[in-house]
């Protein structure tokens, strides 16, 4: 059989869809009130259970050919053992579920009732969804958690490397909430290093100078050589604002006032927005 690994994400959520809506027809078919408005209920359910336990096999087989890459990752074996551990009892409670609706089928073919395995179907398939959940929550954890899906779909080295600048500004941001301005400086550091010719980081590293290192002056230097095309309003806005913020860090708080001004001007639609940055100047420092 071919490797499937990369067809992991996709081949999971049609498990998820396919089976839940399944097992929630079933019981519906099960309910005479319902059964008798929904007619349909009963063989969209045996359907929908047999297509998502095809699917739940296919989810094991792609799991087993993805989980090599993930579980080389430092700290993350034990998620992507109990991660299989729940799909394989996914696909094994399905597979009896399976069963008994083939086996209805078989019954009602012979103009038997097939209510007791319809019942037994509708059971066990609750708690095939408790499985379904399980999997699911702690396949999540994988992706989220310890970023065990990255570079897994294109093999391209070139999505590792967003997931360590992901990382790094992750951990910037944390760092500046814990205020610890060193860890800080030291990811935007790193960034520079991954991704130097980036505009976004540039101005990283102006608000580090800032932020970090309250060096303002040297701040506006380097904001000086950044060219904002006067059409790219994103550039133009974060370079207005992190020079009235190295005017502030310099002590020039006049010239931060009269560069958020000039913004408020030229972006009317932002104004209220504009106008909430410059209350909150500094009222001191206001000398060239």
């Amino acid at each position: 059989m071919p490797d499937i690994g990369s067809l992991h994400p996709q081949i999971v959520h049609f498990v998820v869809a396919l089976l839940y809506v399944g097992v929630i027809a079933r019981i519906v078919s099960l309910i005479p009130p319902l059964a008798k408005r929904f007619a349909f209920a009963g063989p969209m359910a045996a359907l929908l259970i047999l297509i998502g336990t095809g699917a739940a096999v296919l989810a094991v087989q792609s799991g087993t050919d993805a989980h090599d890459k993930a579980e080389a990752i430092p700290g993350v074996r034990a998620a992507v053992v109990a991660h299989e551990d729940a799909g394989h009892d996914t696909r094994n409670t399905f597979l009896l579920v399976a069963a008994l609706e083939i086996g209805a089928l078989v019954l009602a073919y012979r103009k038997f009732n097939p209510k007791y395995l319809l019942g037994a179907s509708a059971l066990v398939g609750v708690i095939g969804l408790w499985f379904v959940t399980e999997a699911g929550d702690l396949g999540g954890d994988i992706v989220y958690a310890y970023a065990g899906g990255v570079g897994l779909r294109s093999g391209d080295t070139a999505d590792v490397r967003k997931l360590l600048v992901a990382g790094l500004y992750n951990n910037l941001r944390l760092d500046r909430t814990n205020h610890d301005k060193e860890g800080a400086a030291r990811m935007v550091e790193e960034l520079t290093r991954v991704m130097p010719a980036d505009t976004t980081v540039k101005f990283l590293v102006i608000e580090s100078m800032i932020r970090d290192k309250n060096d303002g002056r040297g701040a506006l230097a380097a904001l000086a050589s950044i060219n904002a095309a006067p059409d790219n309003r994103r550039v133009v806005f974060r370079k207005a604002t992190l020079t009235a913020d190295a005017y502030v860090a310099a002590g020039v708080v006049d010239s931060a006032r009269l560069t958020l001004e000039a913004l408020k001007a030229k972006y009317p639609q932002n104004a209220q927005r504009i106008q909430q940055m410059i209350d909150r100047l500094p009222k001191t420092g206001n000398q060239r």
